[in-house]
This record gives structure tokens, sequence and C-alpha cells, in this order.
């Protein structure tokens, strides 16, 4: 057997159930020997396309993902979503076929290229360690949970594999959860019990059932408010006492009653820039802990009271564990009254500016709401649009939304919405794009067709880098470069074999119901030609973080 089989087969053996890529003569025998050895192969149209579905595959299934590339340029089209991915810590394992002779056209130093975007560098190196060497990149990924880039060099791929230097590959155990210290512990339930107004900021950290739990028993016996990071959105879906999303996109009375806090916990959240408005939610006088099982993320992003290493759930569970009773807190009725009805963004009272001709994002946003099934999982791409879908498309759980935006690229919604379609077959995919994003991403449309996904496309269409526009515009700077004629992106999807309609007024939204109420046999495409009239709310928190 040769090597590139070998690893293949091991791959699949450790656990990688799901592979993505454009297969090209570097991976072709790599890629054969995972589907043979009972891998799924997704192909996608192209290799930056195929890394945000693995990226996205992991994040909402909660597995190892790989990506096939071809050495070189198969490599270098992929490295916007592998950077996404590497700041995201995603459990990803590139298969990277690797071109070592300098005078090859595709030789490019591709560990110096897993090094600048942050992710982990391995190579296979020999016939006799292939097996062992794949195995440890897939335990590092999930251990360490690393975007892992192993370089397979064509000549070691060639190599006959000797005889029982193929082992016996295995899924790697779970990764340990980090046990709190006690006293850290003890010191985080003495703050909770002098606090009056407790919130609890829960995020990617958190993102399990058993750390949901744990939080909502905590924050009912301390009286806290509930919210999430971004990437966590939907994990307290239900509960009363949530205040949805902690950030630039938190509604009027989320960012309110968190800035009234006296004490914020950040669990698994690194209360960056984002989630925290660049400091602004954090009262002068509040007092900031943080909970990671990771010591280097602890007070990473702002100065902390106490910061405590330790496992989100097995953290609640052991505070939980030092007993006490249960207290109001933050949890008084007029506080629940205005949860209830003002929470949301879609009950903030708004002008709508929607003409005959273009629709207010925030109408469309709504409808879509009412109109799809509430069992779905959105992903979204990036732009002066993103909030709309981000916060007025409500979610059913933490699984509900998955949020690519770690680095910012446009072009990565469509991608994101596959994977996470992938990884949650059960649910209606929504797929919320800007027209520029959309555009950049077409091909892939092909994929969503060829895969049979019943997947709802969005896009917010200005014909334009509206964030661009809204930030640029007003000091009077010329647009002809980030404003563009109007396209038929209808028309486009059409040509990929996607149902469409034309969005301009709430009454063509119509043929949206008439979909979903249909046997969905092909996807939806909606081109909605939105307003452009004014920036979002949150852009310019944004363009601050540049």
């Amino acid at each position: 057997m040769k090597v590139a089989e070998a690893v293949g087969r091991a791959l699949a053996a450790a656990g990688v159930d799901r592979v993505f890529g454009v297969v090209g003569s570097g991976n072709f025998h790599l890629t054969n020997g995972m589907v043979a050895a009972g891998s799924r192969f997704v192909a996608a149209r192209h290799e930056g396309g195929a890394a945000t579905m693995a990226d996205a595959y992991a994040r909402m299934s909660g597995r190892v993902a790989a990506l096939t590339v071809h050495q070189g340029p198969g490599l270098t089209n992929a490295l916007t979503g592998i950077t996404e991915a590497a700041k995201s810590r995603t459990p990803l394992v590139v298969l990277a076929a690797e071109a070592t002779e300098p005078r090859s056209n595709f030789h490019v130093d591709q560990e110096a290229l897993a090094h600048a975007v942050g992710a982990v560098a391995a190579r296979v190196t020999s016939a006799q360690d292939a097996v062992e060497q794949a195995c440890a990149a897939v335990r590092r990924a999930l251990h360490e949970r690393r975007t892992v880039l192993l370089n397979l060099p064509l000549e070691v791929q060639a190599l006959d594999v000797p005889d029982g230097a193929s082992g016996l590959a295995a899924p790697p155990g779970e990764r340990a959860a980090v046990e709190p210290a006690a006293a850290d512990t003890a010191a985080l339930v003495e703050l909770l019990e002098r606090s009056r107004r407790p919130v609890f900021v829960a995020g990617r950290g958190a993102r399990t059932p058993g750390g949901r739990d744990a939080l909502a028993e905590l924050a009912e016996r301390h009286g806290a408010l509930l919210a999430t990071s971004a990437v966590a959105r939907g994990l307290f879906h239900g509960n009363p006492w949530s205040l949805d999303v902690s950030g630039g996109f938190s509604s009027p009375l989320a960012a309110e009653l968190i800035q009234e806090a006296d004490l914020i916990v950040g669990w698994g959240c690194a209360l960056n820039m984002w989630t925290m408005r660049h400091g602004r939610l954090i009262g002068p006088d509040t007092t900031v802990v943080q909970v990671d099982d990771d010591t280097s993320a602890l007070g990473a992003h702002r100065e902390v009271r106490l910061g405590v290493t330790g496992d989100v759930e097995l953290t609640a569970r052991r505070a939980l564990d030092a007993g006490g009773g249960q207290r109001q807190g933050y949890r008084t009725a007029d506080i629940a009254a205005a949860i209830s009805a003002r929470v949301r963004w879609r009950d903030v009272p708004y002008e709508d500016t929607g003409t005959r001709e273009r629709i207010d994002p925030r109408t469309l946003s709504i409808a879509l709401d009412d109109l799809l099934p509430a069992e779905r999982v959105i992903g979204v791409d990036s732009g002066n649009f993103m909030g709309y879908p981000s916060m007025y498309l409500s979610v059913p759980d933490h699984n509900g939304l998955c949020f690519t935006q770690a680095f910012q690229s446009i072009g990565l919604g469509l991608a994101t919405a596959i994977g996470a379609a992938l990884a949650h077959p059960d649910r209606l995919p929504v797929a919320a794009l800007g027209d520029g994003g959309a555009l950049m991403s077409a091909v892939e449309l092909d994929t969503v067709r060829r895969l049979g996904l019943p997947m709802v496309v969005v896009v917010y269409n200005d014909d334009a880098y509206g964030a661009e526009v809204h930030h640029f515009g007003p000091d009077g700077h010329p647009l002809d470069t980030v404003e563009f004629p109007p396209t038929d992106i209808a028309a486009v999807g059409r040509g990929y074999g996607f149902e469409t309609v034309t969005v301009r007024t709430s009454a063509d939204l119509k043929a949206v119901g008439d979909w979903v109420a249909g046997p969905r046999s092909a996807p939806l495409l909606i081109d909605a030609k939105v307003v452009s009239d004014r920036g979002a709310w949150w852009l310019e928190e944004a363009f601050r973080g540049h």
C-alpha cells in the first residue's frame, strides 16, 4: 500500500468522517483512500469554499473535519478560509500535497504559510511513520483546538508502506476537561454572593448542552442575567432572563442592562472589543471575571479582577456544589417585563424607509423570521447588512448560527451555510449574504444544488460594498470604487438551478411562503433589493476595530 492510501485510511479510522476539497493530481490518491475507508468527500468548486465548509462543519458537528487540497495553488486558494478557521481555533486538519523541489511550478514554502495564518504545521516525513504522523495531526487538532496543516510531500506519498507500519489507527480520546482550582472557585462564589446585578456572558467555550445547563442553574441561584457572544448566540434561547447577544449587536435594552451590571462573568468568552463594545459595556465600578480552560486567554483583551482556569461546565458545577441559597440579584419583576417586551431587535420601533423599489432590511428580516421554519441553521457573511440576519432571525439553540467572522472576510457566508447544513441535515439551512459576498462566492451555488440541500439563500442587495459606502460617504469621499450597476442575482441563481424571487416590497415575499409550503425540491434564492440610506447600527463599532 502506498503512503497516500495508508494516510487516507488512517485518517478515516481516526474519526475524520467528512473531508471537503478540490481534488487534483497531488491529493487524488489520498482523498480516494479516505473515501474507500468510509469518509464522505464533499467536492467544492473552489478551495476557498471547501476550507470554510470544513470549518463550519467542524464547528457545528463538534467533530474534527478535513480539507484536502492540491500542492501549491490549491493551498493558497484556500488560505482565507484556513485563516478564519485558525483564528477561531477550529479543530481542522488541512491535507496539502507538497512539492518539495524548488524548481517545481507548484513549489511554495507551505510550512511558512501555515505559520503566517496561525495554523500549526506538520509533515509526513517517511513511509514508516506516515500513519502515526497523520493520527498525531488529528489528535493535536482535537486536543489543542487547532487548525493543523499536514503537508504530504509527493515523493513520500508514492512510497510503499512497510509491512506492519500501517498501524492500527483509532479515534483519539476526548479532550480532557480542565478542573478549576478550589481557591479560584471559592473566590468566584464569593464575588457572586456579593453581587446585586450579575451578568453572565457565555462564549464559544460554553457552547455545549452541559455548559448551558450548568450556567443556567448557577445564574438562577445568583439572580444573574444571561447573554452570549455572537458565536454562541442561541445558547440560552427560551430562557426568560436571556439578553441575547452582548456587544455591537446588542439591542438597546441589552446594552443598558449589561452596562449597569456590578459583576460581569465571561464564560469561555474572550470579552474582546466586539463582545464588550471596546469596553463601553463595562461600567466604571463593574467587577470583571473570566473563566476559560486556556490560561493564556485570561485577561488577554481586558483587565479582570479574577481569572479562573477551568472548563466552563466543570467550573459552574463546582460553584453550584459550594452551596448557598437562591438570591434575587438582577432578576426583578420590572427587569423581566422589560426583557419580555424589548430585548429583541424586532421589538424595537423603527421607521420603515422602504420604497416601491427597495425594501427596508429590518422589514425583510422580520418577515423572513416569521416565514421560515423555526428549526434552522444560519450562515452569515460579512458586510454592512450582517447585523440584520444575525439578530432579527431567531435561532433555536447554540447550533442555529454559524458565525465565521474572526477574520472579517466577505465571501465566506455561502460556504459556511453549506458546512453547517451538512452538520445539521434536519434543519432548514439559510445563507444570509450581501451582494458583494454573494457574487464573490457564487460558484458554490453549484455545490448547494449538487448536494440537494433545501437551502434558502437571502441576498441583501444594495449594489455596493455598503460598509465602505456608509463609512466614507458622509465625509464626501468619491464612492465609484465601491458602488456597482444593478445586478440580477436572481438570474444568476436560476442559472445554477435555484428557484428564485426578486423582493422589492413585502408583497413579493409571498413567493417565499409558497416555497416553504411546497416540496422544496430545489433551493431558493431571494434577491432582496434593500434600501441603502444608512449604515447599520453596529457599523462604526466594526471600523473602530480596524
